[in-house]
C-alpha cells in the first residue's frame, strides 16, 4: 500500500475508503486507478488462487483475467447500494476467472453458484443487492459480447456474399435436412483441403464434397449458403453462436 499512502500524503488528505477511491477513479483519476490496481494485486492474486486452487503467478493468464475483472469492478461499482467494494470486486473476479476456465476447458467440474465466495472463513457474505448487481453486470457483458460476435460474423458472411437474410430464407426447413447440412459442414472443416478451398476461394468446394458425403450434388447446392455459414461458425471463435448450436456441432 506504500504507493497509495504516499499519494494520499501528497494530497494532504485523510485516507479515504476504497469505495470513495472507486468513485474518484470513475470521475477520471487515472493516476489513482493505476495505484489502486497495483496496490491490490495481492488481493487479486489471492482471489484468483482461491478459484484455481493453486498458487497464481503474475505471468499466468488467470491473473490477467483477474486484473481486468478488478478494473471492471471499479467502474461498475455503485456506492449508492451501500455494499462493500471488496465483496463486489471479489465476486466479479471469481466469476470472470471461472468463465475463462470453463471456456478454455481447463477443467469441467467447477460449479458456479451465489455461495462461491462464502467458501472461505475470511470471505465477506454477499448481500442480495450485490448478487443482483453482479448478475446485471454479467448480463450486460454477455449482451455486448454477443452483439460484437454477431457483427463479426456478419462481416465474415459478407466475404462470401451472404447475409443473415439469406440464411433465414434458405436454411433447411426440416430437422433432418439441417442435420445433414451440419454434417457436410463438419466434413468441410475437418479436411484441410476442403477448408482451405472454402477460405481462399470464398465458395463451397461442391465437386470435391460430392466424393466425400452421401448426399447428392443437388442437395449440397440447395443448402450451400447454410453449409458455408455453419462451417464459418465451426472454424471461427464464436462462443455464443456455437453455444446456440450446442448438441449439434459437437465440437
Amino acid at each position: 500500500m506504500l504507493n497509495l499512502l504516499l499519494f494520499l500524503l501528497t494530497k494532504k488528505m485523510k485516507k479515504p475508503s476504497l469505495e470513495e477511491l472507486a468513485i474518484d477513479i470513475q470521475d477520471g483519476d487515472e493516476q489513482l486507478l493505476n495505484m489502486v490496481i497495483n496496490d491490490y494485486k495481492p488481493f487479486i492474486k489471492k482471489t484468483v488462487s482461491s478459484v484455481c486452487k493453486r498458487y497464481i503467478y503474475e505471468s499466468d493468464d488467470e491473473f490477467s483475467i483477474g486484473l481486468i475483472a478488478f478494473h471492471d469492478a471499479i467502474f461498475k461499482y455503485n456506492n449508492d447500494r451501500g455494499s462493500s467494494f471488496i465483496s463486489f470486486a471479489e465476486v466479479i473476479i471469481k466469476r470472470k476467472v471461472i468463465d475463462y476456465i470453463r471456456k478454455n476447458g481447463k477443467f469441467q467440474d467447477i460449479s458456479i453458484d451465489k455461495n462461491l465466495i462464502e467458501d472461505e472463513e475470511d470471505s465477506p457474505r454477499l448481500t442480495i443487492e450485490q448478487v443482483v448487481s453482479v448478475e446485471e453486470y454479467e448480463k450486460q457483458e454477455d449482451s455486448l459480447k454477443r452483439r460484437e460476435e454477431i457483427v463479426d460474423f456478419q462481416e465474415q458472411l459478407s466475404h462470401y456474399n451472404l447475409s443473415f437474410t439469406d440464411l433465414v430464407a434458405q436454411s433447411p426447413k426440416h430437422e433432418d435436412a439441417r442435420l445433414n447440412a451440419i454434417e457436410i459442414a463438419r466434413t468441410v472443416v475437418t479436411s484441410n483441403d476442403l477448408m482451405n478451398y472454402l477460405m481462399e476461394k470464398k465458395r463451397l468446394p461442391i465437386k470435391k464434397l460430392e466424393k466425400q458425403v452421401n448426399v447428392s450434388r443437388k442437395t449440397i447446392e440447395r443448402n450451400r449458403k447454410y453449409i458455408i455459414a455453419i462451417s464459418l461458425i465451426m472454424i471461427g471463435d464464436y462462443v455464443y453462436l456455437k453455444d446456440y448450436l450446442k448438441g449439434r456441432l459437437d465440437i
